[in-house]
């Protein structure tokens, strides 16, 4: 029974540390890498509030130091994604007849404990497990994913209330139901935040959820659904699973309850997901909702008025925090023919000031990438570039695995403006420029708009503010989250909704009450007061 309408104020957006020298966050930080370090974590699947070990593991070793092993994860097989689906469909009843108050303070109470006590965790498992710098991972595996679960508690509570009007004689409401059957969420390596985000979102709409990780992200995803727990999560409402993706997409994709999927991940994979979700859509029981972030080939503009500083800080930044591995990263420049020689040089000595290594060294900027899939893949693309004639590595190009997969932050510069790393998505600490003829700007706004087939991020920096306005308006598809006189990457919640079209997506906006009307199905009810009793209208009495 309901006694009041709940409603959530809109929250601030959590405080960054800084972890500055001297900090006590800074100091707690190291204790707790040390603590982790120490320990060797054996990690079950849960399913149905249940820990589940297999028998059949699989270790984790950071990326940057190969040779020690924090733990191990156990890996299941097709039986357990159903067990999975099973006990969401059990919990789906109670879940979904939860008042929306008492869903959402379980969330909001985890959100409160990765703020206080477990926020040295949530950093130091995505530190050591994906590799990021102390900074990288506050602002994702502590400060985004407090705002994933506060901001959409609260957009979750300005959806509900609203509300359709009433004539004469008659209320009229609206339900926002859970969808029928269960939502599998499957999520990326490279943001812990989009780990704890995909899951909850479908969740706290009263969904019920089979939650698949990345492989090497594993680390992170056990200590956030450790937190759901404590916070008062019941059984079976998110299902963690580590099992390989194409035994989860066929177990789920095929089953008559499946009703949606979250998704974060490669463009490839997508494509495939759709693909099979559209030739079983007479198994299911509704039309399953489809969501996905998917890739991204973003392109910063800068305009002959430029400050050639601000472009370097905004290239350095954009295209190598994190080792390039966001979706968002800075991955190809257009520099104009007046200013190009400065910005170049600045990004060499940028690079050249980079200090890369572990990422309990909280002095290095670059660590390494998350896997040997992923460094020989970048490693093929330095390689050709070293060989090819319509390419110049202007600082970097080498890498090495031997302690950990560590790539060089690398500068190329293309003189063919299709050149394959202009065009295609890297993954890594890799920035591709082209220079351009400082009096064409229409035809380097020409150049960003069909070079690739993403449109998810995308930066113009200029101090002409007539150029700026002829971008934004040439530039409308080309880029879901666009920035003026800044990097393209760093999207805040609440601030930033994130999401791009085209090849990256299906521009649902991540942080923002679009994403949670995905998770939602609307039932009017009208309720007339005074029935007619009689069928026949005015219009039909005789003159």
């Amino acid at each position: 029974m309901s006694f009041g309408t709940p409603s959530i104020p809109l929250p601030a957006n959590e405080p960054v540390l800084s972890y500055a020298p001297g900090s006590p966050e800074r100091a707690r930080q190291k204790a707790v890498l040390a603590e982790l370090k120490s320990t060797t974590l054996d990690i079950p699947m849960i399913i149905n509030g249940q820990e589940v070990r297999t028998g059949q593991t699989s270790p984790i070793h950071p990326p940057h130091e190969l040779a020690h092993t924090l733990g191990q994860f156990h890996v299941g097989d097709r039986t357990y994604v159903q067990s999975a689906i099973d006990a969401a469909l059990r919990a789906k009843a109670d879940w979904e007849a939860m008042s929306y108050e008492n869903r959402a303070n379980i969330f909001l109470r985890a959100a409160d404990l990765i703020a206080t006590k477990y926020r040295p965790y949530m950093n130091g498992t995505t530190m050591l497990g994906q590799s990021k710098n102390v900074y990288q991972a506050e602002i994702d595996s502590a400060c985004e994913i407090i705002d994933f679960l506060r901001f959409n508690v609260h957009f979750l509570s300005e959806i509900y209330r609203q509300q359709p009007v009433s004539g004469p004689g008659m209320h009229n409401r609206m339900e926002y139901r859970a969808l029928e059957g269960f939502v599998l969420a499957v999520t990326p390596f490279n943001f812990t935040a989009i780990g704890g985000n995909l899951p909850t979102a479908p969740a706290m709409c009263g969904n019920v959820v089979v939650w698949k990780p990345a492989n090497t992200q594993v680390y992170s995803a056990q200590m956030f659904m450790k937190i759901l727990q404590e916070a008062g999560l019941p059984p079976g409402v998110i299902n963690l699973v580590f099992v390989d993706g194409p035994t989860v997409g066929d177990t789920c994709f095929s089953h008559p309850d499946f009703a949606g999927v979250h998704f974060t991940g490669s463009t490839g994979t997508f494509n495939r997901m759709w693909k099979t979700i559209g030739e079983n859509i007479a198994t299911y029981r509704s039309y399953p909702r489809i969501v996905g972030e998917t890739g991204g080939k973003d392109f910063v503009l800068v305009h002959k008025s430029a400050d050639p500083q601000v472009v370097a800080t905004a290239l350095l930044r954009g295209a190598f925090e994190y080792q390039g591995q966001k979706c968002s990263a800075a991955s190809r420049a257009y520099l104009p023919s007046n200013l190009a020689a400065e910005i170049k040089r600045l990004l060499i000595d940028g690079v050249k000031s980079f200090k890369v290594g572990t990422t309990e060294d909280f002095s290095n900027f670059v660590n390494a990438v998350i896997d040997e899939k992923s460094f020989d893949s970048i490693t093929q693309y330095l390689q050709q570039a070293h060989q090819d004639p319509e390419a110049t590595i202007l600082v970097g190009g080498g890498s090495n695995k031997s302690k950990g997969y560590f790539i060089e932050p690398t500068v190329i510069e293309a003189s063919n403006p299709k050149y394959r790393t202009m065009c295609e998505e890297i993954f890594g600490p890799v920035l591709t420029v082209y220079v351009y003829d400082e009096n064409d700007f229409e035809g380097a706004l020409d150049l960003v708009d069909s070079t690739s087939p993403y449109a998810l991020t995308g930066a113009v920096i200029s101090q002409d503010r007539a150029a700026v306005d002829r971008a934004t308006e040439r530039l409308r598809h080309s880029a879901g989250n666009f920035y003026i006189n800044d990097k393209p990457t760093g999207a805040v919640v609440g601030q930033q909704p994130f999401g791009g079209a085209r090849g990256s997506g299906t521009n649902d906006k991540a942080g923002s009450m679009l994403n949670l009307y995905r998770w939602l199905s609307a039932r009017t009810i009208k309720e007339t007061f005074v029935p007619p009793t009689e069928y026949r209208y005015p219009f039909m009495g005789e003159a």
